[in-house]
């Protein structure tokens, strides 16, 4: 039977909620005067086709917050069911997208090679949510391949497993 609480006064039981929604996992990624940025997120989101536009909302408290609240530009990465070390790398240290596969894009952002999509961002706008910040990036560039996403659920990586209905032989 469900239990009924107050997100207000139990935060603990609120985000154990939150974490009932199984989200895939991004990388985002941007420039900086110290040098390419990286940070996981699972608060990725689509907006709107025309024009294209995504959201994604990183938290105040995070030590990297300075570096994507600022960001005039930045690549967002859906990451692969096989690339649960790159994230562990990159939750460990700021500065680990460096040792991680990538290129430059065409505007010198940072893309991480065998992400399933990637979506690189021009800030259109950012809203003050509580204690995170709703970042709004209109797309100007995306790429696309097959594969099994990385997917997070109750404080857990794991992945995706299609339902495959039986053959009708």
């Amino acid at each position: 039977m469900p239990q009924t609480f107050d997100p207000q006064t139990d935060s603990t039981r609120f985000r154990t909620a939150l974490g009932s929604f199984t989200t895939g996992v991004t990388v985002i990624t941007t420039d900086s005067p110290e040098g390419a940025i990286g940070i996981v997120a699972n608060s990725f989101a689509s907006v709107s086709l025309d024009p294209p536009l995504v959201l994604w909302s990183p938290a105040k408290s995070s030590k990297r917050f300075e570096h994507f609240a600022g960001a005039r530009r930045f690549a967002i990465h859906v990451m692969a069911a096989d690339q649960r070390d790159i994230c562990a790398a990159i939750l460990e240290s700021k500065t680990a997208i460096r040792n991680v596969p990538t290129h430059l894009s065409h505007c010198g952002m940072p893309i991480i090679a065998g992400a399933l999509a990637t979506f690189e961002c021009n800030l259109e706008t950012s809203h003050d949510a509580g204690d995170h910040v709703i970042i709004v990036g209109r797309v100007t560039k995306a790429h696309h391949t097959e594969g099994q996403p990385l997917t997070f659920h109750g404080g857990q990586y794991g992945t995706f497993a299609p339902h495959h209905p039986p053959s009708s032989e």
